[in-house]
């Protein structure tokens, strides 16, 4: 079964050759997400946004997202209407991973991100409120979180390797230009008038 689908837009499409990994990989962005059960490496770069790496151990079939809570001043509980996005984005990743044949009872997590790296929204807790949405999403599902690497003030750029399950992360302390915080700033504006239209649709 192929782990790659045009038609669906949250599906990363940024495929290259990592030729210091030797390996293909893909490289996923805010609001992206990839699902697949080949040896292919997922990359993505983190700042405030946290991303879930997913993994069935038996089947090898794994994945992983990107993704930030709206701002909605409001609750951190996972059933809030700003966790809403969250909530589609875990629910997302997970079904694509169920297709591709993994069991939901086997999946195992290990999380990052959540960085208080975007200045102006220091009193929001950005990355603090993303973090504890992840933790408490995953304990609500019952799949054990077997690694993390959370919070702190760097981005992180994020290596998974779905076949063997495991992930190398390198903090960023040195920032050459302001992409990785311009993508978070345009990202949290689109989802925040994307949820305030009503568009984002939950699967059951």
């Amino acid at each position: 079964m192929a782990d790659f689908d045009f038609n669906n837009p949250h599906l990363a499409p940024n495929r290259y050759f990592d030729r210091h990994f030797e390996r293909d990989a893909v490289k996923i962005l805010p609001g992206e997400y990839f699902a697949t059960q080949s040896d292919t490496m997922i990359v993505t770069v983190l700042g405030s946004c946290v991303s879930v790496c997913l993994r069935d151990p038996l089947t090898k079939i794994a994945g992983m997202n990107h993704f930030l809570l709206p701002t909605d001043g409001g609750s951190q509980d996972v059933l809030s209407e700003s966790a809403r996005y969250g909530v589609y984005a875990m629910d997302i990743l997970i079904n694509h991973l169920l297709k591709l044949g993994a069991s939901r009872y086997r999946l195992e997590a290990k999380v990052f991100g959540g960085g208080n790296v975007l200045k102006g929204f220091t009193q929001t807790n950005v990355g603090e409120r993303n973090a504890e949405f992840v933790v408490e999403y995953l304990h609500m599902e019952n799949i054990p979180i077997l690694a993390s690497d959370l919070l702190d003030q760097y981005p992180r750029k994020v290596y998974f390797f779905p076949d063997t399950g495991k992930v190398l992360v390198r903090k960023i302390k040195s920032l050459h230009n302001t992409t990785i915080m311009d993508r978070e700033s345009a990202y949290r504006m689109a989802i925040r008038n994307t949820t305030g239209s009503g568009d984002v649709e939950l699967f059951d």
